[in-house]
């Protein structure tokens, strides 16, 4: 989803759980937040341009229980079958919710 006419007919469905792709492009956190006060009800996983940096903005939302991103898994990771390399990926996207309270 990616327009508040979207997350109105999804709510309307009952569904509270959304992904939000392409973040970035689509506004980014402002967007969320804009969505935060008259769509309190719903729960976003943004996609689409995130990575380590940005991450953390989107986590500490109200509306946001997840990110999701290539950037934890990198397809050369998987191909080299380097999964100490991937061990410590998913150790950092792990951190990076680090005194986030979980909502």
């Amino acid at each position: 989803m990616s327009t508040t006419s979207e997350v109105v007919a999804l709510l309307e469905r009952g569904v509270r759980e959304m992904k939000f792709f392409p973040a970035e492009a689509a506004g980014g956190t402002a967007y969320l937040k804009s969505l935060s006060g008259p769509l309190p009800q719903a729960r976003f996983c943004p996609t689409g341009g995130i990575g380590p940096a940005s991450a953390p903005d989107y986590l500490a939302l109200p509306n946001v229980a997840c990110v999701g991103g290539s950037w934890m898994l990198p397809q050369d990771v998987v191909t080299a079958r380097d999964w100490g390399r991937a061990e410590t990926l998913a150790r950092e996207a792990a951190a990076l919710s680090a005194g986030v309270t979980c909502r």
